[in-house]
């Protein structure tokens, strides 16, 4: 994957998580992912494609992360267990990371069309990515836990 594609993706995580959820995340050093399962409780995958280039960009937070961060986002309480309304807000989140991932790809000329985010729960659980190039994790901190952003996104 190439390191042009890295920036937007932290950028646009930084952005959404600061102006609509209220909360500081701090990106840690980008690595390669080691195998195919997730990392937190939930996650979100969204599929990426254009003439050039296709992959899927995929959101996953632990479960003690998520439930502070969609607390802040709605201005409530946070919940003491996961439930449909947050797995929708990591759908969400996604939608709104991954589309400011894009209008930044866009200004390099990587056009992209986005699929509908599918949402997973559980942690460890594999899933397969549409490329076989090295999928990027790039992991955050908060002050409520931690999550990552993975791009995978490869030339045609």
């Amino acid at each position: 994957m190439k390191a042009e594609f890295i920036n937007p993706f932290l950028q646009a995580t930084k952005n959404v998580l600061e102006t609509m959820c209220q909360t500081e995340a701090k990106a840690q050093k980008p690595q390669l992912k080691k195998d195919k399962k997730t990392f937190g409780d939930v996650t979100g995958i969204i599929g990426m494609a254009s003439e050039e280039v296709t992959g899927c960009m995929i959101l996953s937070f632990e479960k003690k992360c998520i439930i502070n961060v969609v607390a802040s986002m709605l201005m409530e309480d946070p919940k003491s267990e996961l439930d449909d309304e947050i797995v929708d807000a990591v759908g969400e989140l996604t939608n709104m990371i991954c589309g400011g991932a894009k209008a930044s790809l866009a200004k390099l000329d990587h056009k992209f069309d986005l699929a509908t985010p599918n949402m997973i729960t559980g942690q460890g659980v594999e899933i397969a990515t549409m490329s076989d190039s090295p999928t990027i994790v790039i992991p955050f901190t908060t002050k409520v836990g931690e999550f990552v952003i993975e791009a995978n996104l490869a030339e045609k």
